[in-house]
């Protein structure tokens, strides 16, 4: 069940000019979250901007009851709440989100993101290893410039490959062609992806080529994030018979399985 509360700001980082991290104390909303769920957020009690924004999980500290969460400056409300401070309230309702990642009977995973869709990765990656799974993880981004969480990353993966566009930094290329050579390997028994839209239809095609579960994580424009607006639908690749044709990423969402959506 999602609540709805004003939780306090307790820290702070900017980790790029224009990337985020918050820290809130949430206690009832990190003990229900799973790993894809995501918040959605009032950045202001003004008239405008009126819709909350949806911001994905990075990370639960369920013993201290600390959600962590981190975003892109991209417009006039994700601005507004870059310029929250610390022991500020923020408006927030969760979880949200009936999709999340599961992992249940998999040992082999292999876990890629693209960009600012490696943020709600990494808590998948490290309930995955506490679980004692092997956690392959590729990261792509443009270059050095737009490179965060690696070191995060490497403490919760058994492998990490990470690689830029333009190879200012790590591997030159695409995280997909590394997963690739993975799968041919038959090291991986299932795929977790979230990331630019092209990135997701690469790794479906893939997946489904190679017979092998995947799940992706979709970001949609959710005004409401609770399946009332109706704004951020995807339509469906089942059959009419087996399905609507058309399901709600913030409802049905945002984790799907890859076969089952048409991106």
């Amino acid at each position: 069940m999602a609540e709805m509360l004003l939780a306090e700001l307790i820290k702070k980082e900017q980790l790029k000019p224009d990337i985020f991290k918050f820290s809130i104390k949430a206690p009832k909303i990190v003990e229900a979250s799973k790993p894809g769920n995501f918040i959605e957020i009032r950045v202001t009690d003004q008239v405008e901007p009126f819709l909350r924004r949806p911001i994905s999980i990075y990370n639960l500290n369920r013993e201290e009851g600390i959600l962590e969460f981190i975003f892109q400056v991209k417009g006039k409300g994700t601005k507004i709440l870059s310029e929250k401070q610390e022991g500020e309230k923020i408006d927030i309702i969760g979880p949200l989100g009936y999709g999340t990642f599961n992992y249940e009977n998999k040992e082999n995973l292999a876990i890629i993101g693209g960009g600012i869709g490696v943020f709600p990765l990494y808590e998948l990656a490290k309930c995955a290893k506490k679980e004692n799974k092997k956690v392959n993880t590729y990261l792509g981004f443009r270059s050095q410039n737009f490179v965060v969480l690696e070191k995060e990353f490497e403490q919760v993966s058994d492998k990490l490959i990470l690689t830029t566009d333009d190879g200012s930094y790590s591997q030159k290329g695409f995280a997909i062609n590394y997963l690739e050579k993975d799968l041919e390997e038959g090291k991986i028994d299932s795929i977790y992806a979230c990331g630019p839209l092209p990135m997701l239809k690469a790794v479906q095609k893939l997946a489904i080529e190679k017979q092998i579960p995947c799940q992706i994580s979709l970001e949609e424009k959710m005004a409401c994030g609770l399946g009332v607006c109706l704004g951020c639908a995807v339509k469906t690749a089942k059959s009419p018979k087996e399905a609507p044709e058309y399901w709600h990423v913030c409802k049905a969402g945002p984790v799907f399985n890859a076969k089952d959506v048409e991106i």
